[in-house]
């Protein structure tokens, strides 16, 4: 018979002493270290580990004849059990678990590329539960299938069942705190704008950049068009695209203040449900976005003007937006004035962005 015994005087509460004989399928409260002479010194066995038979001989050459066991109350969760409770609650769709909790932690990863999105209130109010966590990446990235979008972890080695329930609400009430939005691959159209540039007297800088991008994320470029400073032939343009079958079109230049910067009233005159004008992103502050009835799509197709900025600097608003506008986000002009906090580049000698704060 399996002598257990209380060890309140050497053990720490919720832990009992039982013969290492009769310790199998339960779980170990600290760690065993092993030390041979010369050799190694570190830790054989780990907090949590459940005994199994084969460990049985190992434990004595240790010198184990009684282990410190975990007790885990009716009323309790082993944290591995809990991290998984949590960690399934938390994935929303397009995010899934990855592999099995070790420690009490578990990492989640994206089970498809896109676009990731996180609800901060809801993961606001998760964390401020305490006995759990979860850290994810920035909401808005950019994310591959397979890579780790977030990582939780219930804390304590025994949590509360009513603590785990509170967080599985939490997480399952907002559907998931942690998604990934599958992105479409955008048939692009590029109108470059500018007497300079169509007349011949400079070379053209923004094809290649704008081309790039697009590529990038998985799209094709289903035509580019040179256009003076001229509003109604700017226009025909981007009808022009549109009848080419064309879902996204961009523009580029024309967005300054000077008389002869009308893009922005081209793409107006196109039938623009809404206009916004300006961001509160340097570089970017004069970009344009609008969502235009163009004949003969189906829905408003979405324009996006580039200032300057987008031929000399690598990265601007429109690598915040385009993302977003391909996993079929609705852009206001609530979401241009929250690219504020974090809006500002810091024109490192060598970009490195995403791994930056721009746009966080």
């Amino acid at each position: 018979m399996c002598e257990i015994r209380d060890d309140r005087d050497t053990a720490n509460a919720g832990t009992k002493t039982v013969p290492v004989d009769e310790a199998v399928g339960m779980v170990l409260c600290h760690d065993i270290t092993e030390i041979r002479a010369g050799e190694f010194k570190g830790r054989a066995f780990k907090k949590g580990h459940i005994v199994r038979r084969e460990d049985i001989g190992r434990l004595k050459q240790l010198g184990k004849e009684h282990l410190f066991i975990l007790q885990i109350k009716e009323d309790e969760m082993h944290e591995n059990d809990a991290a998984f409770a949590i960690a399934k609650a938390l994935a929303g769709p397009g995010v899934c678990p990855e592999g099995e909790p070790a420690e009490g932690k578990i990492n989640l990863i994206a089970d498809r590329d896109g676009l990731l999105k996180v609800r901060r209130d809801a993961l606001l109010e998760f964390n401020m539960l305490g006995e759990v966590m979860c850290a994810t990446l920035h909401s808005n990235s950019v994310v591959r299938k397979g890579q780790v979008v977030a990582g939780t972890r219930a804390i304590p080695l025994v949590v509360k069942k009513a603590v785990i329930e509170k967080a599985v609400r939490t997480a399952e009430a907002a559907g998931g705190v942690v998604t990934v939005r599958q992105m479409r691959r955008p048939r692009a159209g590029i109108v470059i704008t500018g007497n300079e540039v169509y007349y011949g007297r400079v070379k053209d800088a923004f094809e290649k950049v704008i081309t790039g991008k697009i590529k990038n994320l998985g799209g094709e470029i289903t035509g580019v068009y040179f256009a003076p400073d001229d509003a109604k032939f700017i226009e025909g343009r981007i009808r022009a695209l549109a009848e080419a079958g064309a879902d996204l079109i961009i523009t580029t230049g024309g967005m300054s203040v000077d008389p002869d910067d009308v893009t922005r009233f081209a793409i107006r005159n196109t039938g623009a449900q809404e206009l916004l004008y300006g961001s509160p992103v340097l570089p970017g502050a004069m970009f344009l976005v609008a969502y235009c009835d163009i004949e003969p799509a189906a829905g408003p197709i979405p324009v996006v003007g580039i200032p300057a900025c987008g031929m000399y600097a690598a990265v601007t608003v429109f690598d915040l937006i385009l993302p977003r506008i391909l996993a079929g986000e609705r852009i206001g002009r609530r979401e241009l004035a929250e690219l504020g906090h974090g809006g500002l580049c810091l024109k490192c000698r060598k970009c490195r962005y995403p791994v930056c704060p721009f746009g966080k």
